[in-house]
């Protein structure tokens, strides 16, 4: 039962906001208050390039791999495993040390989804790489991906628990991109 201790640290890993810290190590703006002003890879890149873009992608992708994977090295139950990823999820989106106002959480999805297993963490970025090559959109590359992770999980992994994580994932994206949503089909993205 201790196992279940990892649910709250893997919350307040996920509240850790790699932009936040990235821009004010790198001497760069606040991306709460540039750009777009979600504090996420897409809109550190547009206020710091790619180096910082890419410290924050992998930053935002390991808080949420991290937590899965050690619970994956304790044998934890599926059940386990669903409620630490969605745990780590839900800190990135609502993170108790930025005054619950997070990012948007696909990275940190990514992450997720690769502690559950590498093939589905997998297929979601080669979603991602297929839509964003043929339409040069990431928002949209980002919500094609989430809404085929739950099909994935199904397929590759095949158990209740992480497909309903996946689920759950998918519906806080697709919450958290309503405006770039409204944007796709107005064609202004």
């Amino acid at each position: 039962m201790i196992e279940w201790l990892i649910v709250p640290i893997a919350y307040l890993i996920g509240s850790i906001s790699s932009a936040i810290i990235i821009c004010r190590l790198m001497g760069l703006p606040d991306p709460r208050e540039q750009g777009s002003g979600n504090p996420g890879a897409t809109n550190v890149m547009r206020i710091g390039g790619k180096k910082a873009a890419g410290i924050t992608l992998l930053g935002d992708l390991l808080k949420g791999f991290i937590p899965v994977y050690i619970a994956n090295l304790l044998d934890g139950s599926t059940l386990l495993l669903a409620s630490i990823g969605l745990a780590a999820f839900i800190g990135h989106l609502y993170p108790v040390f930025f005054k619950f106002k997070g990012g948007k959480g696909v990275a940190t999805s990514i992450g997720v989804l690769l502690g559950f297993s590498w093939l589905l963490g997998l297929s979601f970025i080669a979603t991602w790489l297929l839509i964003y090559k043929i339409g040069k959109v990431s928002s949209a590359s980002a919500l094609c991906a989430s809404v085929l992770s739950p099909v994935f999980a199904w397929f590759i992994v095949g158990d209740t628990y992480i497909l309903g994580a996946s689920i759950i994932m998918m519906l806080f994206l697709l919450w958290r991109h309503q405006s770039n949503i409204k944007r796709l089909l107005a064609g202004e993205e």
